[in-house]
């Protein structure tokens, strides 16, 4: 099962603004960029051409795994704002 698959069940609010945050100065000198392989939602993605962190917050499950596994403690995390962000739903 892919990673779309399993997040067919949910069900996203999308805020015009990301309740996510980077220095991206901070993420140029991260040597595991670990945000990218621990997020559940593959929100993360290093692009190197541009030496920026692409952050897709729409896809976010506000787990937070993000934050514990950010080895600067540079995302800068919020839940969103009252009736955004993801919605889960049974079956």
């Amino acid at each position: 099962m892919n990673i779309d698959d399993k997040l067919a069940p949910l069900r996203y609010n999308t805020d015009s603004e990301s309740h996510l945050s980077v220095d991206n100065d901070v993420c140029m000198r991260c040597k595991t960029k670990s945000c990218t392989k621990v997020c559940p939602a593959n929100v993360y993605e290093w692009c190197e051409d541009d030496g920026i962190l692409r952050i897709r917050y729409e896809n976010c499950l506000e787990c937070g795994a993000c934050r514990i596994a950010c080895e600067k403690k540079n995302i800068a995390w919020r839940y969103p704002k009252a009736s955004y962000g993801v919605k889960f739903k049974n079956g």
